[in-house]
């Protein structure tokens, strides 16, 4: 091996290696409210403009950090600049203790709790709602009972409706796949296993290329460490998911299609997508194999809302808002919508 190829393994494995040490989620934050091991916080601010707060709820296979991924790279840190009052909900690490969790302790309890605790920590009487992924399901899940009467807008980002043609639904809905069981023998879903069937969507990208593009870099001298770590960071950190919960967004979502059809009940309240009424602004992204664009717009046609926005850019499901283009290309445009309508109503 010669010299400089010697010195590129070194850094390369050191790389990997001290991943764990990144920093993410690194902006100033205070607990608002907590129940079990769900956790409200809201950002520190001096600049708060907009009245209308924004309330980030993540997924519930990942960290809610991709919000905050690092300094320059962060969505919450980009809306703090822009003016408004941000919160973030995280729905914590579920234990065995968690296994009769299901989604209406999600959509029907948790969340708007959490939205009260907001709208009273900000003094407000309405907020922006806004979901990555299995959070925007949840919140479009909210949105639709009781017409959500405190969420004034609703923001979607990357978020499976209509998962029919989906490469999960062709995995799940094999007789090969029994649910049952494996939620019968786990009471949480490890983290990890999510991870790896996650992974096994795009094996070749996932468990080579990334890798290839590392060493590449390393080779050309300019590996972008700090991006890489804080990235693989927050890929590799993946919560329990509790077994009721699991079995509930695996047969309804992808075994029977059941949200977009109308068919799903929570405390006997028919998730009705129809009921959304509010301003709607879901963002798609064109290379997206976790929730397709196809998937997703079906929404646009179902919802009752008057004032709709649908952004579609090239990009995948974390890149699109996560990536190192999402500053210039995706964020802008969500802030501008936001601007639009955070103002309070007697000022509109």
């Amino acid at each position: 091996m010669r010299p400089a190829e010697a010195t590129a393994a070194v850094e390369f494995g050191h790389i990997l290696l001290t991943q764990d040490e990144a920093e993410i989620g690194a902006t100033p934050k205070d607990i608002v409210w907590t129940h079990r091991s769900t956790t409200l916080y809201r950002y520190r601010s001096e600049r708060r403009q907009y009245p209308v707060p924004v309330l980030l709820v993540f997924a519930l296979i990942n960290r809610p950090e991709i919000f905050d991924l690092r300094p320059g790279s962060s969505f919450v840190e980009f809306l703090l600049e822009q003016g408004f009052d941000v919160f973030l909900l995280d729905w914590g690490r579920p234990g065995d203790e968690d296994a009769d969790v299901g989604l209406d302790d999600y959509v029907c309890d948790w969340l708007p709790w959490a939205i009260r605790e907001t709208l009273r920590a900000a003094g407000q009487q309405e907020l922006t709602l806004t979901g990555w992924c299995i959070g925007g399901v949840l919140c479009a899940m909210h949105a639709t009972l009781e017409r959500a009467r405190h969420v004034r807008n609703l923001v979607l980002l990357t978020t499976p409706i209509d998962t029919d043609g989906s490469l999960y639904a062709h995995w799940v809905r094999r007789q090969s796949f029994d649910v049952d069981a494996l939620t019968e023998a786990l009471p949480v879903i490890p983290g990890a296993g999510i991870d790896w069937a996650n992974k096994m969507m795009k094996p070749v990208t996932n468990f080579w290329t990334t890798y290839r593009k590392l060493w590449d870099d390393v080779v050309a001298g300019k590996p972008r460490r700090v991006a890489y770590q804080s990235m693989a960071k927050w890929v590799a950190d993946n919560p329990p998911f509790p077994a009721r919960a699991f079995r509930e967004w695996m047969t309804w979502m992808y075994k029977r299609n059941d949200l977009v059809a109308g068919r799903i009940r929570l405390r006997d309240r028919r998730v009705d997508l129809g009921r959304i009424d509010h301003s709607l602004l879901v963002v798609t992204a064109g290379a997206d194999h976790i929730a397709p664009r196809a998937g997703t717009v079906p929404l646009l046609e179902l919802v009752s809302s008057r004032d709709i926005t649908h952004v579609d850019r090239p990009g995948g499901h974390i890149g699109l808002m996560a990536g190192s283009k999402a500053r210039a290309e995706i964020w802008p445009q969500v802030g501008d919508w936001l601007k639009k309508r955070s103002y309070a109503k007697e000022d509109v």
